[in-house]
């Protein structure tokens, strides 16, 4: 593709070893799904890492000329294409804290400036951009003033329209740009968001909250407006079945429209240009599936893919659909329905892992699902990773990861838990981590890994748990609470110490944490206690790896360096790896070390024998 480097083509020198398939997975190039202008289709903004780091890139379908937008140090992926093509907004922080302002650069190239002057730096809370390029709606958080909304128009000051202590963010603007959408949590859970339609002068129009009035919270998401002027419908999320789907409301009439669309698990959707259908996003069972809703017929009509999951989708003006694509042994590729491959990047291609395979378990909650990728014809017992999601609302599914590959190609199995508090099984197993936070979790990964070690799978002297994120502070937690459990923890970016945790991380976690636990570390610490790896600290017996973002701003720094100061204190065996970024990095030579690090580690202590990749 032209303006994306080579650098990665190069053959391998003479006399030295060839580079690893799991290096490969990491190097290869890769691009995001296209984001496109809304009235200059041609004009597109994707998310690369052909240069080693991941930049944004614009490209001129018209003409085929693709270029590098951003070029920083620790990457950069934020960004959105102005509706009218004629410039791109980029998101610009200091080194990976998400803390900083917006930037606009035109289309085709040139100077950057801030993109709404007048704007202090903060955390982003959304973004919204009028058609006609001269207005936009930015969200922000800060811990001083929780979040505020600005309209922002060519020429003019800000203007605040929207202040609240509670979390809530930019929903989108009507394609008139007349009404905005607003998600907010005013009702103090950040986990069920509420909707709120304005005027751009703040004055109100309407209201939808599905938390009003009874004993079970339901959430609401603000998903798109009708792509049609004078159109004042809203494509709403809404869980009042117990799950994922859309909905659409007019926000002026007031009417409400029940899609009844019968498919199992979450349905997200957004409208096709013309507005005369929506495209419909179907996660079950960790696979995707797309669906084309005709609103005049009714009818829905499934959208061949192949079977893996889809990360992302769009229909174009054209009527074809393009999405990006993978499974757990497949790279990942955007593809269109109209039979083409849209971006293929030049250069190294990612080699193949070994598919994933299916496990349910009886857990004390339900059934668990987990998915299991071991080395090919491999045969148990062997060491095995149980490589535990972030979020925690989030799920693993059957997509390509080059971590999880890494680890089969030295010879281990990896095996990735659904815990209670994932999404895609239902809001009730979304929602159960409440208060018991952590401790839940780990129940249902107990119950895998007894039958991981009881089906000859895994060798119980060789159990690592291991996470980032959400998943470092599950590592972090099972280590003290489970001692005996595990041969050894690799926990990345990690909640270690959830009080301290608490008053350093960003404004918006602080919300979701009072949520979680049913208030702050001051009203229940008996919770907070029961939760923090802190606690248990003392019991760890297996070795422990960390790594941590100094600039992080959700798993903060001083709390994983008092965690650190008592493994020292004890004498426990542990490694630290401190580097400069936020809450993980986006330059590939960084995480390959990273994962180098955590796989030596583990051999180091377990013995495990390497296997050719």
């Amino acid at each position: 593709m032209e303006g994306m480097s080579d650098a990665h083509t190069l053959p391998d020198m003479p006399g030295t070893p060839p580079m690893p398939d799991w290096e490969k997975r990491f190097r290869a190039p890769r691009v995001s799904l296209p984001d496109w202008a809304e009235d200059a289709p041609d004009r597109s903004l994707f998310v690369s890492n052909a240069t080693g780091t991941y930049e944004l890139y614009a490209w001129d379908r018209s003409t085929g000329e693709q270029r590098q937008v951003t070029d920083r140090p620790n990457g950069t992926t934020d960004g959105i294409v102005t509706p009218d093509g004629q410039a791109i907004w980029w998101f610009s922080d200091t080194d990976g804290d998400e803390f900083g302002i917006w930037m606009r650069q035109p289309f085709g190239g040139g100077e950057d400036v801030p993109a709404a002057p007048g704007l202090e730096p903060s955390y982003p809370a959304g973004v919204a951009l009028g058609r006609d390029g001269s207005t936009a709606v930015i969200g922000r958080s800060t811990d001083e003033d929780g979040t505020t909304i600005h309209v922002v128009r060519a020429g003019e000051a800000p203007v605040e329209i929207y202040r609240h202590r509670e979390s809530a963010g930019v929903g989108g603007l009507s394609h008139d740009g007349a009404l905005l959408a607003i998600e907010h949590t005013e009702h103090g859970d950040a986990m069920h968001s509420a909707l709120r339609v304005t005027r751009l002068d703040g004055s109100p129009v309407a209201e939808l909250d599905d938390t009003e009035g009874g004993t079970v919270e339901l959430g609401l998401e603000a998903l798109e407006f009708a792509p049609v002027d004078g159109d004042t419908r809203l494509l709403v999320g809404h869980q009042r079945r117990g799950r994922w789907e859309p909905m659409i409301w007019d926000v002026v009439s007031g009417e409400q429209t029940d899609l009844g669309i019968k498919l199992p698990g979450d349905v997200n959707a957004e409208w096709y240009p013309d507005g005369s259908a929506l495209l419909l996003a179907h996660s079950f069972e960790a696979r995707g599936e797309l669906w084309r809703y005709d609103l005049a017929s009714h009818a829905l009509v499934q959208i061949e893919t192949p079977a893996g999951s889809i990360s992302g989708a769009t229909a174009r003006p054209d009527g074809s659909v393009e999405y990006l694509w993978s499974s757990a042994a497949q790279p990942p590729q955007v593809r269109s329905t109209a039979g083409s491959v849209v971006l293929d990047p030049p250069g190294m291609k990612a080699p193949d892992s070994v598919p994933v395979e299916d496990v349910w378990v009886e857990g004390p909650g339900g059934l668990v699902h987990a998915l299991v990728q071991k080395p090919a014809g491999a045969t148990g017992p062997l060491p095995t990773v149980f490589e535990i999601h972030g979020g925690p609302t989030w799920h693993d599914s059957d997509t390509f990861m080059a971590g999880p590959a890494a680890w089969v190609d030295h010879g281990y199995a990896v095996v990735r838990v659904n815990y209670r508090g994932s999404t895609g099984y239902g809001r009730e197993w979304t929602d159960a981590l409440k208060h018991r936070v952590g401790l839940i979790e780990l129940e249902d990964i107990t119950a895998v890994r007894e039958w991981a070690v009881a089906s000859g799978l895994a060798d119980p002297a060789k159990l690592v748990l291991a996470g980032g994120s959400w998943g470092g502070y599950l590592t972090l937690l099972g280590l003290g609470t489970q001692p005996e459990a595990w041969a050894l923890g690799v926990a990345a970016v990690p909640v270690a110490d959830y009080v301290t945790a608490y008053h350093d991380e960003m404004e918006a976690l602080k919300a979701m944490d009072r949520t979680l636990f049913g208030g702050t570390p001051e009203e229940v610490p008996e919770r907070f206690e029961a939760s923090s790896p802190l606690t248990y600290v003392d019991a760890v017996r297996a070795p422990v790896y960390i790594s941590a973002g100094v600039n992080d701003p959700r798993c903060p720094i001083r709390q994983i360096d008092n965690y650190v100061d008592r493994l020292v204190a004890r004498g426990a065996v542990h490694e630290v790896y401190r580097y400069d970024a936020g809450h993980g990095s986006l330059v590939v030579e960084e995480r390959i070390k990273q994962v180098r690090l955590e796989i030596d580690f583990a051999d180091r202590h377990l013995g495990a024998a390497m296997l050719q990749s």
